[in-house]
């Protein structure tokens, strides 16, 4: 596939976004600090974190460089990471999501909030999926429906 093809077939899912490096930090370093606070996720952050939190804010700068401006530079894997979170209920999705949200209206351009956030709600969707998701349950329910 030529180099041109990649790059139409990348803007054509990912649109182009209004934002820039300088502002996926102060959206993470805001969150994060936000997360730190949070009754429900600070603790739940703090046992996989610890006290040194900044390699987890560059990595998450990084991960957001990749998603909004298609850097590349995240090169994780988050599904894994998640998996070994046995505490974690989609309420905790839940949480992030309203704050990230939040945290999103208040620190980024009016042009890019509205990607941040749906890439968000979509990142987290495969997180649960990937974690919550039970087949004899899901076949039980579309049963149920028919």
């Amino acid at each position: 596939m030529t180099q041109e093809r990649v790059t139409a077939q990348r803007e054509q899912r990912l649109p182009m976004t209004a934002t820039s490096e300088a502002e996926i930090e102060t959206l993470v370093r805001t969150f994060y600090g936000r997360i730190r606070e949070d009754e429900m996720l600070g603790p739940v952050f703090a046992r996989v974190i610890g006290e040194d939190w900044e390699p987890h804010l560059k990595k998450m700068m990084d991960f957001w460089s990749s998603v909004m401006l298609t850097t590349g530079r995240y090169h994780g894997r988050p599904m894994p990471a998640h998996m070994r979170l046995k505490d974690v209920t989609p309420a905790h999705f839940d949480r992030w999501l309203a704050l990230f949200g939040q945290t999103v209206d208040e620190v980024c351009a009016a042009e890019a909030a509205p990607a941040f956030k749906e890439r968000a709600h979509r990142i987290a969707g495969s997180l649960q999926l990937g974690m919550f998701f039970n087949p004899a349950t899901a076949e039980g329910r579309a049963r149920a429906a028919d």
